[in-house]
């Protein structure tokens, strides 16, 4: 399998514990689909509450979204706030921040009891306004995050060494390791009646009594599901009509002089955010929607060159990306996965801030399961209903039709496989249809089915990291046709050509 682009800060590490990759005949009280950090804070407290839990993940602990963050724990997040008040009103808005705060302080408390070396500092985060156009809107959230019950204040000076228009500040945020963090809630997971799994992928499941989860190595028996990949994995509750996959894209670079202390982020639609972890400075932005055609690896360099016209850059140590869900409403989607569901559980759609949210989806699912009362459950619903997100619930149904039909029209890039340059994949004709073709670095062809396994849009290449990615729901596929990431679970098909 190729990296995504260059391998994640994150993830550049010797290989840490590995776990059992079998779960045939498997029986326990919940399985938790993901092993990221929702599926795992998850596991943790229904250990605790007494259940035998097994967590199914397809690749390796902290591998996927969790290991390709910026790896920012903070309830203070851009300019969530002002947008959470005009959808929900300050109630709406006032929850969110609650429960991000105590999702802060969770990831903070587990660090300690599990005694989890993962980096953890206390740090402030920022939202700052990099231009005079945007210093109202830094206002507006400062405002709508104190009405939210956040002690956010309004400072001249984030701390960057370039010039801002003013900043929303909020003390006592964390940042961390992410990917040594969830491992070290793996191996709390793991044992006395309970498992994590890895490079387990699972292909259904059926909701009765018990549940049954297939995977490809085995069918496991479990009371409850919890679906923690990220993006919902189950054809259930239309979660594919109300989340819209965007990606978005960090590097990591050495620099000489001073680093950032806090965490940052600007307001505006070209975001950059901020961080250090040790000698390496951290920048992130150049989001896009999944499958978008201008995924190249120019969205790397832009924030290179962020970063060299501010910091004496000495060299780019690590590049990746990541894919986050962003819900019709703005706020995540965490309970039972549709209203006649007593046993199975979701969490998705995380607006980029899963490290928060995640894990205070962890506290309202476990509460679920374990029957308690939750203060937050009713906002998160799945089921939830409202108006305000109807405008963009439509857009949504506009986009994921048009892109459906219009890539099945729209002609092949090229007509023979020998125009396609090493490192480089076009769409070939096939006779009446077309076929995804890369050339590798040896100028092998690898040649595979551009319909996506999951609802059969058609496939897009992104050149920045070398995948074939659906424009309609973000699944992910190599060039040989293995499933990056869902919802998509069964492989491309391959095809031979010369």
């Amino acid at each position: 399998m190729t990296l995504s682009a260059d391998e994640s800060l994150w993830l550049a590490r010797p290989d840490a514990h590995r776990y059992s990759p079998s779960s045939r005949g498997l029986d326990v009280d919940v399985a938790v689909i993901g092993g990221g950090i929702t599926g795992l804070t998850t596991a943790l407290m229904l250990k605790r509450d007494g259940a035998r839990v097994a967590v199914v993940e397809a690749r390796r602990v902290g591998s996927g979204v969790t290991g390709c963050t910026t790896a920012k724990v903070s309830a203070l997040q851009q300019t969530i706030y002002r947008t959470l008040r005009r959808y929900h009103g300050e109630e709406g808005a006032a929850t969110y921040a609650e429960a991000s705060l105590a999702g802060v302080e969770l990831v903070a408390g587990l660090t300690e009891e599990e005694q989890i070396d993962c980096n953890l500092e206390r740090r402030a985060a920022f939202t700052y306004a990099p231009n005079a156009e945007q210093r109202s809107v830094v206002e507006a959230e400062q405002a709508a995050a104190h009405a939210a019950g956040l002690a956010v204040e309004l400072v001249d000076d984030p701390g960057l060494p370039f010039s801002t228009h003013g900043a929303v500040r909020l003390d006592d945020q964390l940042q961390l390791h992410p990917v040594r963090y969830v491992q070290g809630l793996a191996q709390a997971v793991d044992g006395d009646g309970s498992v994590v799994l890895e490079d387990v992928r699972v292909l259904s499941v059926e909701s009765g009594a018990p549940c049954r989860v297939r995977t490809g190595r085995g069918t496991i028996t479990a009371g409850q599901v919890v679906d923690a990949a990220h993006y919902p994995l189950l054809d259930r509750g239309l979660f594919f009509a109300r989340l819209e996959p965007v990606r978005s894209y960090c590097i990591a670079a050495r620099v000489r002089g001073r680093l950032p202390h806090g965490m940052s982020i600007s307001a505006g639609p070209s975001a950059r955010s901020i961080r250090s972890y040790g000698e390496l400075l951290i920048a992130g932005g150049e989001g896009h929607p999944a499958g978008a055609r201008d995924a190249s690896p120019e969205r790397f360099k832009r924030l290179e060159r962020f970063a060299r016209d501010h910091w004496h850059v000495t060299d780019v140590a690590h590049r990746w990306s990541a894919q986050d869900p962003i819900s019709w409403d703005h706020l995540p989607v965490i309970g039972r996965y549709h209203p006649r569901s007593s046993r199975l559980h979701v969490a998705s759609g995380f607006h980029k801030w899963g490290l928060t949210s995640g894990t205070f989806a962890a506290s309202i699912i476990s509460d679920l399961i374990a029957g308690r009362e939750n203060p937050w459950a009713a906002r998160f619903n799945p089921a939830r209903t409202g108006t305000r997100g109807i405008p963009k619930l439509a857009r949504l149904g506009v986009k994921f039709s048009a892109d459906f039909v219009a890539d099945r029209l729209r002609p092949a890039t090229t007509e023979s496989t020998t125009n396609i340059a090493k490192g480089d994949g076009e769409v070939v004709r096939d006779g009446i249809g077309k076929t995804g073709v890369y050339r590798d670095a040896g100028g092998t062809v690898h040649a595979v089915s551009l319909r996506c396994t999951h609802l059969g849009c058609i496939l897009r290449f992104n050149s920045a990291e070398r995948s074939w990615d659906c424009p309609c729901h973000g699944s992910r596929f190599d060039i040989d046709g293995s499933v990056l990431e869902g919802p998509a679970t069964r492989p491309l098909e391959r095809k031979h050509r010369r």
